[in-house]
């Protein structure tokens, strides 16, 4: 790929050259032998970007062309200008190629020629990665449609695509290879079906998975995943009621005699209501809970405590009115949040005791700099560590663990891992966690247990 670059840089600058002294030159059989070609491959190259046999999605080649283009646009635009101005201005006359005074016609033709055909590359380029890349996401297309037209800083944007659209495509393909050669070991084909449990103020909508492309992955290394389809704003005993008849609607429908539930936020406390409360305890075989606070937000009674009691019953009003557009049949906004104070928990976790049986673990992880993640939680990780310390944007690491296994997660470097992070709820790829992989590993894991 780089020789092709590099070739197509040196086309660039012959093209030029000859178009602008070809009336001047001896034309030989051997030069138009070499010419022609050069100059077909120059304009059907940006059409058909090469992108690779090995990369096994048509998106992905899309996106692979896409910054071959733009790599090529970067590499043949520096010497097509650095040789022809010179040339133009009179610098190769002594090899018999005129100045643009002797020419004018002819190198303003062969220019405007390669500009044209430049265009093509690029914008070819730059629709295709704009189009196909996941990556990019709106704000580095935002700033790449600003900076395109600020001279050099344009060129540094460029630079930046280019980087973020390859390292998607290596790490797509790279996950592609990855379950095409352990298809047939199904390492997430467990003895009972996946239940993944969401947390509070979302709903498990069809269109929009709250768990990112971790759901796929397991499916396509044999896991049967299901929702729990509660309601996304209700106190932490009316979710534990519906995620106990959801149990049983899903042992019911495949013939199981438990699930396996895997709670974010939460679902962690709504789950484990289930079990204490509704009767679902024998029919779990496992609860892992992700980045739930088992013993609440201290930041959360703070922020309760300074809020007025009509202040906090106009939001209320102005969140359930959404939440029943939503789908939710009775949101109680002031019930939810109320659930996830330090002192709710603390009262909860009293009612809640460890069910005998069931395997019990949790994870946890935290932001190593505040504005490292994503809108909101890179604002409200500094107001939560005011109260809980090291958090994951809005849960602090002390209040993660619970069950007979915990790990924290976490990545060397600024970006840490946030709340929506650890479900991919952003379906970005983190450099030093992939998390799709980690819940193939955390479900592969529950299948060695026997669950």
């Amino acid at each position: 790929m780089i020789m092709l670059v590099i070739l197509y840089a040196l086309i660039a600058v012959a093209v030029t050259f000859a178009l602008g002294s070809i009336v001047m030159l001896p034309i030989s059989p051997l030069f138009l032998l070499i010419l022609i070609p050069a100059f077909i491959l120059f304009q059907v190259l940006p059409l058909f970007p090469p992108a690779g046999k090995r990369i096994h999605s048509a998106k992905l080649r899309n996106t692979a062309g896409g910054t071959m283009l733009l790599k090529i646009f970067l590499v043949s635009m520096v010497p097509v200008f650095a040789f022809n101005i010179p040339a133009m201005m009179g610098s190769f006359e002594s090899w018999g190629i005129p100045a643009i005074v002797d020419a004018p016609w002819r190198w303003t033709g062969s220019i405007l020629l390669v500009l044209l055909i430049e265009n093509i590359v690029f914008w070819n380029g730059i629709v295709r990665i704009y189009i196909t890349s996941a990556q990019l996401g709106l704000k580095l297309r935002v700033a790449g449609a600003l900076c395109g037209m600020i001279p050099i800083v344009h060129l540094v944007m460029l630079g930046i695509l280019i980087r973020v659209a390859d390292k998607e495509v290596k790490t797509e393909n790279e996950k592609i290879l990855l379950n095409e050669s352990r298809v047939d070991q199904k390492i997430c084909e467990c003895k009972y079906p996946i239940l993944m449990v969401h947390g509070v103020f979302f709903r498990d909508f069809r269109f929009f998975n709250y768990w990112g492309r971790i759901p796929e992955q397991l499916e396509k290394n044999g896991a049967r995943v299901f929702y729990g389809k509660q309601q996304s704003a209700a106190s932490v005993e009316e979710c534990g009621k519906e995620i106990a008849e959801r149990i049983q609607e899903i042992c019911k429908e495949t013939g199981s005699e438990k699930v396996n539930i895997i709670a974010h936020s939460k679902g962690g406390l709504d789950s484990r209501m289930a079990m204490a409360k509704f009767g679902a305890a024998p029919y779990v075989a496992s609860l892992t809970t992700i980045n739930t606070p088992h013993r609440g937000c201290e930041f959360a009674d703070y922020l309760l405590s300074k809020i007025g009691e009509s202040h906090q019953k106009r939001v209320a009003s102005m969140y359930e009115a959404a939440l029943r557009k939503a789908g939710d049949p009775n949101p109680n906004f002031l019930a939810a949040v109320g659930d996830l104070t330090f002192s709710a928990c603390k009262k909860l976790n009293e009612d809640m005791p460890d069910p005998e049986g069931v395997f019990c673990q949790s994870y946890g992880s935290k932001l190593n700099r505040a504005r490292s993640g994503k809108f909101p939680l890179n604002f409200s990780t500094l107001l939560v560590s005011r109260f809980d310390g090291p958090n994951d944007g809005l849960v602090g690491a002390k209040s993660f663990c619970w069950g007979e296994k915990y790990e924290f997660l976490t990545v060397k470097g600024n970006r840490g891992i946030s709340h929506g992070d650890v479900i991919d709820l952003n379906r970005e790829n983190i450099d030093g966690f992939d998390v799709r992989e980690f819940f193939v590993q955390l479900v592969a894991d529950l299948k060695k247990r026997g669950f």
